[in-house]
């Protein structure tokens, strides 16, 4: 007998690539049910070869629903999430809405799944930030080895971080620069059309940005919170991928090569390192795949033990969707929640 699932926010991004995953990895699901705001009551999703009719959230019965995966936005969730857990149901939630809850687990599977355990104390478990989740992907083999101190890390990412709204506007952007029509601006502070803005979410009284706070906090949750990190969080002109700079310095010595072999093993890492023109992954070529590709490993001689890398993911999947159903699957494949039909 297999779960019932919901997906809340099913109209959006996040919410249409959670349906596109559930389907492609056969997860096992006697029911997905679409929800969203009552504006998209009636929209057509796809789910595989299914298409299923958009319900509203906020009349809609819990009770027999086994896992929810939440894609709504922070407000939406703090609202809801509760509420929906205490139903019975886990919540599986996309949003930074609990992400920072001491008694919510903020998981990645390849790096912290034994956090899963802890997830009964609220029904909620937490989905990290794109940029942080990939990032993560990559750092936990190469820790486990040499044992990471320090991290900076200056990224690139994708207007599809920001939403339909922000992916629609580097388009009619694009397209005005070419037919010489006046830029209009809503998403973004500045122009996002060949230009990069290094603002992403609010500004916070040290002069960093929300984004780049959350990159240090989640590490230190899900890795380890003696880990030191500095980020730099750049918006790029790109629909879907993040790319990462990313410069690490280890306690214990470790080569480029050594960590090429590490990376090679480790699950959900792609290494594509050759050190030619072209032997290295981009952003484009990551959209649609599932994997955080990892690239330019090399040694960095001005600190003791110290690498420097490139990494790529699509920002949809593994940075959001992907992680979130990989958290189910890992929940199922654990024996840590049985389909309610079964254990009633």
């Amino acid at each position: 007998m297999g779960y019932k699932v919901a997906v809340v926010g099913a109209t959006g991004n996040v919410g249409r690539e959670m349906l596109n995953i559930l389907s492609e990895r056969s997860f096992p699901a006697d029911e997905v049910v679409a929800l969203a705001s009552r504006r998209s009551i009636g929209v057509d999703v796809s789910y595989g070869d299914k298409t299923l009719k958009v319900k509203a959230l906020d009349n809609y019965d819990f009770s027999d629903v086994d896992i929810c995966v939440m894609s709504a936005g922070g407000e939406t969730s703090k609202e809801w999430s509760p509420k929906i857990a205490a139903k019975g149901a886990v919540v599986i939630d996309n949003s930074s809405a609990f992400r920072y809850d001491a008694d919510v687990p903020l998981v990645v599977p390849e790096v912290n799944a034994d956090a899963l355990a802890g997830y009964t104390k609220r029904n909620i478990i937490a989905n990290p930030n794109c940029s942080t989740a990939q990032l993560v992907v990559a750092l936990k083999p190469l820790h486990d080895a040499a044992k990471i101190k320090r991290v900076v890390v200056a990224t690139y990412q994708s207007v599809s971080g920001a939403g339909k709204d922000a992916m629609d506007e580097l388009f009619s952007q694009t397209k005005s620069v070419y037919t010489n029509d006046e830029l209009k601006l809503k998403k973004f502070p500045k122009r996002i059309a060949f230009n990069v803005i290094p603002h992403i979410d609010v500004f916070m009284e040290d002069g960093y940005t929300k984004e780049e706070w959350k990159m240090v906090a989640e590490t230190k949750k899900m890795l380890d919170p003696k880990i030191k990190l500095t980020a730099t969080c750049v918006r790029v002109p790109v629909f879907i991928g993040h790319s990462e700079a990313v410069n690490v310095e280890f306690e214990n010595p470790i080569t480029a090569d050594e960590a090429r072999d590490i990376l090679r093993k480790a699950p959900g890492c792609l290494v594509i390192d050759k050190r030619e023109p072209g032997g290295y992954v981009t952003p484009y070529e990551s959209a649609g795949e599932d994997a955080t590709y990892i690239s330019r490993i090399r040694e960095d001689a001005t600190v003791e033990n110290g690498l420097s890398f490139w990494c790529v993911s699509d920002n949809l999947r593994k940075g959001a969707a992907l992680n979130t159903i990989q958290i189910a699957e890992s929940l199922i494949n654990r024996k840590l929640l049985k389909p309610k039909q079964k254990a009633a």
